[in-house]
């Protein structure tokens, strides 16, 4: 046919040898040198030089790993002994006693006046300033109603003789009256009310 490629025709195997069911039957081996068997001499020296290197490396591992190991495995492990310090016992707290004291004070008055010369004037007599009577001003109401209308004498003396000359002031009064003494004189009434100071 024309216009149809042309394939060059499959190249046949160049086998010779009997056909089989299957196929062709490749060609034989090409024949192999024959194989020398090792001398036992060789065989010792070789795995005996490998023996030895295995166990001269085994050892080598050995010892730099587990020999110390194997030695500490064989050895009691060292007691730890542990220290500990008791602590000492807490002191105990110091115990507070509160005690209430009750105490009984007794009052003191106020200090009074040292007692001195009254300040008043109740009955007839001659009296010295500033020992019988204190001096000051004095007042009266006037004379006693009993005194049958001779009125109220008082008088300042020097001293108590009695006498005329001894006399500094004095007076008959029917109504109030005041009188002024000072320390060391004479004071003298008759018939009069009660003298009280007011000054």
């Amino acid at each position: 046919m024309t216009g149809m490629p042309s394939t060059p025709p499959a190249a046949q195997p160049d086998w010779t040898g009997p056909a089989t069911s299957w196929g062709a039957v490749p060609p034989p081996l090409p024949p192999q040198p024959p194989v020398q068997k090792p001398s036992r001499r060789k065989a010792w020296l070789t795995h005996g030089a490998t023996a030895f290197g295995a166990l001269i490396f085994g050892a080598a591992i050995g010892g730099s790993g587990e020999s110390g190991s194997a030695a500490d495995s064989t050895r009691p492990a060292p007691a730890v002994t542990v220290t500990k310090t008791a602590d000492a016992p807490a002191p105990e707290p110091a115990v507070t006693v509160t005690e209430t004291a009750k105490e009984t004070v007794t009052a003191k008055p106020k200090p009074t006046k040292k007692p001195g010369p009254p300040d008043a004037i109740n009955g007839d007599g001659q009296y010295l300033v500033g020992e019988d009577i204190q001096a000051g001003t004095y007042k009266t109401a006037g004379p006693e109603n009993d005194n049958f209308g001779l009125g109220c004498y008082w008088a300042r003396n020097k001293n108590a003789s009695g006498e005329f000359g001894a006399i500094i002031a004095n007076d008959n009064i029917t109504g109030q009256s005041r009188v002024t003494v000072n320390k060391g004189e004479y004071f003298e009434t008759k018939g009069c009310l009660k003298w009280e100071k007011v000054g």
